[in-house]
């Protein structure tokens, strides 16, 4: 799993690529989160428009952190997650568990409102 972060508009974005498996970069990802919300950085978007698979460690990586998230008083919203993806959330019924938009403006838009 590979990701890089980068800010917009007070809101931290985690670009993700490629495979979304858990596997060590997850126990450093969590780590990462954990950070930002030490940091008072809690308004984070997920952008999964670059994951070419996810399996249920991946949907684990995102569930960890949106709790890590809600905890610290923030959120994870997602965005751009490909068809296969979206399907994947719908079947699991996470749709409901987050926020998911189609564009990651929107996403980052959303936290504005």
């Amino acid at each position: 799993m590979k990701y890089s972060t980068s800010e917009k508009y007070n809101t931290v974005i985690i670009t993700f690529k490629g495979n979304m498996m858990g596997g060590p970069a997850a126990t450093e990802f969590h780590n990462m989160i954990k950070e930002l919300v030490e940091k008072g950085k809690t308004s984070v978007v997920g952008d999964l428009s670059k994951v070419k698979f996810m399996n249920s460690s991946g949907l684990g990586i995102l569930i960890a952190a949106l709790t890590t998230l809600r905890n610290g008083g923030g959120d994870l919203k997602i965005c751009g997650a490909s068809d296969r993806i979206e399907s994947l959330l719908i079947v699991t019924k996470l749709i409901t568990v987050f926020n998911h938009y189609k564009s990651l403006d929107e996403a980052v838009e959303a936290y504005n409102d």
